[in-house]
């Protein structure tokens, strides 16, 4: 199979030709209007494309999406669906004749399945349901779908609800999720699996007579961790269980012979917990499962079974990039599919015509969908051809530097639009969430805005600092009972690289991050105050008290050495990581934002520390977000945002005003009072 290497080169050259610096540059309405593409999904028999397309709609102040097509291979795409409220998840019919979706329609109270032929024409519902469905599947005789959903609340709970009887159990406001069954002809539901326990995903075998169950005890995020796969024989419903490790498994899926499981998790080959996503095989009959690819340092993102199950392939975070790979089975036998300065998206793989495919998003493609089939790689759309066309795009590239304790650490640079070379730029350093992340090289999201601040004069840096994945396990594990070891020293001496190399004024720089690039962000504050201005997104400060708040525990167990309440608890470690701790150190201004609804690092994370930096007399400001969970959604408050954190950078960095900008059908600006936040 060709790589995809020289598509990647090619579309980049369109942005760098010699009128690049005669486009304008993109503002943060261009920013917000990029479309989204997604979950590309070719028919079986590979003539046609289908996928997700989603525009910003101001007036409803979301992203509205709807279900594309296009005929292969030189069809024109056209819109399918057309709701108000949008659609997503399509799945084609085995036979390549419909496809289902989900949608909520004007007698809906909530998502449906709907189905739709691959002709066009109007969808049919089949489902009328008390809670939504997700996760669709066809079964292989084409005669039903499989869907995940809630059990539904007794009528005596509804009553309740209705009378305002309704206190509730903390953490036990829930329904287990479980597998159902709809058939296409008469829209009869079943409910195929039932008990004390929820399911978190599913697969149905090639020849539709058996299930591979990824089971847990509840919906609950922390409970994922003590899932376990099962193998289900649905002709007499009888269960197999192949895992017993309390850990997390994923991506299970019956190879074509029926004789081994293939399975995803972050384990070793101990099952011990906090390692790169690994791939796994497990005999069907039960056993030790085995570890594949031991020493391969990438993180497994997505995997399946090939055509005669020789083989299995799979997508890998590779660091600043990520890739498909085949391996065989069983001689581990590893060869790179795909190459190039990209990140894929929404890769899946039909083994039938042996056809890969997925979105591909370079330095000035935002995701197109690209095949590649019997040897050949193919760019199927162009929705973002006039993103390069049109606008001055950054030079971005991947650069390395030795960290404090001489480890290679790797990042990716975006140029300033009026760089020239010996003359000294500032810098915004932005860190990723996760930890277990890593930034690729790719069309930057508008969320973080690198267009917009490279197009103002900012070099932007994005360091893929310890604890980061696709750099092996040792990388990624430096936080494993120490969170703060090597990772903040790993984003101060990519500065120093920059300063070194003559490339950033070292006396103009900001520092920002959203969930652990929050909590980076609050140590690095703690740790110098070399930036001038920071912004923390969803940032933790103390972690006894997030322990508490947040809705997954395990990983804060792996950082600091256990849990926090048990005898002999290392409490002295938590506090001592708690930037909290050395929030009278801080002098740096700095803004915070967080949701008012996050559950993953919940908004008292964000006071605490904004309640140290007032009383400690630094600037701060903390705007939290109504709605709003972990990441922010609405278009007006991903807007803010931006506006926001560019003012702060531009005038306490810079020196300097920055003109906010307002939603297009508004003529006034969105900048709040400063004083508002007090």
């Amino acid at each position: 199979m060709r790589m995809l290497l020289p598509l990647t080169i090619s579309l980049m050259s369109v942005a760098f030709c010699v009128t690049a610096q005669e486009k304008p540059g993109m503002t943060a309405i261009d920013m917000l209007n990029v479309p989204g593409l997604s979950d590309p999904q070719l028919s079986p028999d590979g003539s046609a494309l289908a996928y997700v397309f989603g525009e910003s709609d101001w007036e409803a102040n979301k992203r509205i999406n709807h279900i594309w097509m296009k005929r292969l291979p030189d069809g024109e795409a056209f819109q399918m669906t057309f709701g108000e409220e949008g659609e997503t998840s399509p799945r084609w019919s085995p036979d390549s004749s419909h496809i289902a979706f989900l949608t909520e329609r004007e007698d809906d109270e909530r998502n449906q399945i709907y189905v739709i032929s691959a002709n066009g024409g109007e969808a049919r519902v089949l489902t009328d349901l008390d809670t939504a469905p997700g996760s669709l599947s066809w079964a292989p005789d084409g005669e039903s779908i499989y869907f995940l959903a809630n059990i539904p609340k007794t009528e005596e709970e509804k009553k309740k609800d209705e009378l305002k009887d309704d206190v509730f159990a903390f953490d036990n406001d829930w329904k287990h999720r479980h597998l159902w069954q709809v058939t296409i002809a008469d829209g009869t539901v079943t409910q195929v699996t039932e008990g004390d326990f929820s399911i978190n995903s599913y697969d149905v075998s090639r020849d539709g007579e058996t299930l591979v169950i990824q089971r847990a005890p509840s919906p609950l995020l922390d409970d994922s961790f003590n899932s376990e796969l099962y193998v289900v024989d649905i002709a007499v419903n009888s269960w197999r269980q192949l895992t017993d490790n309390s850990q997390r498994e994923g991506n299970g899926e019956l190879s074509p012979d029926g004789s081994m499981v293939l399975y995803v998790s972050d384990t070793n080959s101990h099952g011990e917990n906090y390692y790169d996503r690994n791939l796994f095989v497990i005999p069907v009959t039960g056993g030790e499962p085995q570890l594949l690819l031991e020493d391969m340092p990438y993180s497994v993102m997505d995997a399946t079974w090939s055509q005669e199950g020789e083989a299995i392939l799979f997508s890998a975070n590779t660091g600043v990039r990520s890739n498909v790979f085949k391996v065989g089975v069983p001689s581990e036998e590893l060869t790179q599919l795909s190459n190039g300065d990209h990140a894929l998206g929404g890769w899946s793989y039909l083994p039938e015509i042996d056809a890969h495919v997925a979105t591909v998003s370079t330095a000035t493609n935002p995701g197109d969908v690209f095949q590649m089939r019997d040897g050949v790689v193919s760019q199927l759309t162009n929705a973002f051809d006039y993103v390069a066309q049109d606008f001055w795009l950054p030079r971005q590239e991947a650069i390395t530097w030795e960290g404090a304790d001489g480890e290679t650490v790797e990042g990716v640079l975006y140029y300033p639009r009026n760089f020239q070379e010996g003359q000294r730029s500032p810098l915004i350093v932005q860190t990723h969430g996760g930890p277990r992340s890593s930034d690729k090289l790719s069309f930057p999201g508008a969320r973080v805005f690198v267009q917009l601040a490279t197009s103002h004069g900012w070099f932007v840096l994005k360091p893929n600092y310890r604890g980061s994945t696709g750099y092996g396990d040792e990388f990624m594990r430096n936080q494993f009972g120490n969170y703060w070891d090597q990772s903040h020293l790993d984003v101060i001496t990519g500065v120093d690289h920059l300063i070194a190399e003559g490339l950033v004024d070292p006396d103009r720089m900001a520092k920002m991050g959203w969930s652990a690039g929050g909590h980076m962000t609050n140590k690095i504050v703690t740790h110098t105050d070399r930036f001038k201005a920071a912004s923390s997104g969803a940032g933790a400060a103390n972690w006894l008290s997030m322990y508490s708040q947040t809705d997954i525990r395990l990983h804060r167990g792996n950082w600091f050495g256990g849990g926090p309440w048990t005898e002999d608890a290392p409490i002295e470690q938590y506090w001592e990581q708690s930037p909290l701790r050395e929030a009278w150190k801080v002098t740096t201004p700095t803004l915070l934002l967080v949701g008012e609804e996050d559950a993953r690092v919940p908004a008292p994370q964000s006071v605490e520390f904004y309640r140290a930096l007032k009383v400690n007399g630094v600037e701060t400001e903390l705007y939290m977000a109504p709605r709003e969970g972990h990441g922010w959604r609405e278009l007006r408050h991903q807007l803010f945002k931006i506006n926001k954190e560019m003012s702060w950078f531009e005038k306490h960095v810079l020196g300097q005003d920055y003109e906010w900008e307002s939603a297009p059908e508004s003529e006034e600006s969105d900048e709040p009072e400063t004083e508002s936040a007090d």
